[in-house]
């Protein structure tokens, strides 16, 4: 690559995580695409959250060991 071309200057390829709309805006532009399908913990719930740390955190291997 020459110094003076940029990132534009490149194909360019998504990986879209969340709202799946973005992603067929995407394809619908022939632009190579792969969507994930992500969802917050515990559906974002704050207090479920703090329930699955802990219950890793009891569960974790001791890195002392």
């Amino acid at each position: 690559m020459d110094s003076k071309s940029t990132i534009l200057d490149r194909e360019v390829r998504v990986i879209n995580i969340g709202i799946e709309r973005f992603s067929e805006d995407l394809k619908q532009a022939n632009v190579p695409v792969i969507q994930m399908d992500w969802r917050p913990p515990a559906g974002g719930e704050r207090r479920l959250i703090e329930l699955l740390d802990s219950l890793y955190e009891d569960s974790a291997p001791d890195p002392g060991q």
